[in-house]
């Protein structure tokens, strides 16, 4: 079934900021893989939220609470429906890197004896086994060395074949009966690659191994369905699909997350508490203490309901045709070598790329002087750029407000900082 175009110019113009100029150029803002701009829709919700429902959810008795209430757990099943969850199975965090500890650091207290019988499939020990991979993003590699440090459990690495593509060869091996764990991302943050959730779910589900899967990259540009994906976890950030700061999301199926001992503990999230021991809510609220972050899950869920307007769709048809030009044009520029998959595999529309005998630094400030935003360094994943001979990268990834224009202007100014800093002789 073939999806409408999407209205580029359209959708441009709910985005404040691209009225702006950048060092007296239009700007140009490709770098959304780290953060994304923000609709109209998205910040008047927060401003809403402000002047008329500020108060705590989930305490007050008051109308104003009662009704903040509501709008925060309207949010939770908005945002439950965009993923394939149920809203049960949505615990609101403050960013993807918090919900990925949240789980690390509840195996490792069901570890140390916390959670009762309910817990003892998260305990690890010496001879137990967390795989993750060569292409992770250090939020979803870095709390997985620390489990197994707490616990003594070993780390296992899944490599990548020298185009990028997970060794899955390798993969079947690597996942054994030891496994208690399989973490990976669903879309590189570096390579763009749309990794093959459901072969290594297979792969862990047939030893009894738990899937936690990175969605960062891929819950604002993929139709995601996280029941029919089958993973046990899952973890996104707000900032990353058009949502506020400070938000993220931690899916867990529910049987699991009400087996989890709890990471942060504190109000709002107990049953009983004497001076000696407390008993704690079932999911979500067991991992939701404290202060909520209110009025950004509400504009959050605006975000969603922006997204789901366009269509998933149209933005995954718009990035594909997008990310096509930019590899192509990539490949056209010599002395550019462009970080995993070629044309043809299947992958979001980003591109990190190293350009020879320029730092990624240079480049992004030549393209940055011409008001063109990209990310540059080792966008928190230094062992895939390791992997590839790279101690750095620039990465341009486009989003649904992206037109082929702005894609050409980047292009164009990537061939020109070779003649500007004397490599394309």
């Amino acid at each position: 079934m073939q999806t409408e175009p999407l209205d580029v110019v359209r959708v441009r113009a709910d985005f404040p900021i691209f009225d702006r100029e950048v060092n007296g150029h239009p700007f140009v803002y490709l770098d959304s893989g780290a953060t994304a701009q923000k609709p109209r829709q998205v910040l008047d919700a927060e401003r809403d939220f402000a002047e008329h429902y500020t108060s705590a959810v989930h305490r007050g008795a008051h109308t104003v609470a009662g009704e903040a209430t509501e709008l925060f757990e309207e949010a939770r099943a908005t945002v439950a429906r965009f993923v394939g969850a149920d809203p049960d199975e949505i615990v609101w965090t403050s960013n993807a890197t918090e919900g990925i500890n949240l789980i690390a650091y509840g195996m490792s207290n069901a570890s140390l004896g916390r959670g009762g019988p309910a817990a003892e499939r998260f305990r690890l020990g010496a001879g137990d086994e967390i795989v993750v991979t060569e292409a992770e993003h250090h939020a979803n590699l870095v709390p997985w060395q620390e489990l197994a440090a707490r616990t003594g459990a070993s780390l296992r690495v899944i490599g990548l074949h020298d185009d990028g593509r997970l060794r899955l060869d390798q993969a079947a091996e690597l996942i054994t009966e030891r496994t208690k764990v399989v973490a990976f991302a669903h879309v590189s943050n570096v390579l763009g690659a749309i990794n093959p959730v459901e072969t290594l779910v297979g792969l862990a589900h047939a030893v009894g191994a738990l899937v936690v899967l990175d969605a960062c990259q891929s819950a604002p540009h993929l139709s995601l369905d996280l029941h029919a994906l089958g993973v046990d976890f899952a973890a996104f950030s707000g900032h990353k699909m058009l949502g506020p700061t400070g938000v993220g999301v931690l899916y867990g199926r529910s049987e699991l997350l009400n087996a989890l001992p709890p990471f942060l503990t504190g109000g709002s999230m107990i049953t009983t508490v004497t001076l000696t021991e407390a008993e704690y809510l079932p999911a979500p609220a067991r991992f939701e203490a404290g202060t909520q972050r209110v009025s950004q899950v509400i504009a959050l869920a605006r975000a969603v309901e922006y997204l789901d307007a366009v269509g998933m769709g149209a933005i995954e048809e718009h990035e594909a045709l997008l990310g096509a030009r930019l590899l192509d044009g990539l490949d056209r520029i010599e002395g550019v070598r462009v970080l995993g998959p070629a044309a043809g595999v299947e992958r979001v529309g980003l591109a990190s790329f190293v350009v020879d005998g320029i730092h990624s630094h240079d480049v992004g400030q030549f393209l940055d002087d011409r008001g063109i935003a990209v990310r540059v360094g080792h966008h928190c994943a230094q062992p895939v750029h390791r992997r590839f001979g790279a101690t750095a990268s620039t990465r341009i990834s486009t989003y649904l407000y992206n037109t082929a224009d702005e894609v050409d202007q980047a292009l164009e100014a990537v061939a020109d900082s070779r003649a500007f800093f004397g490599v394309d002789r």
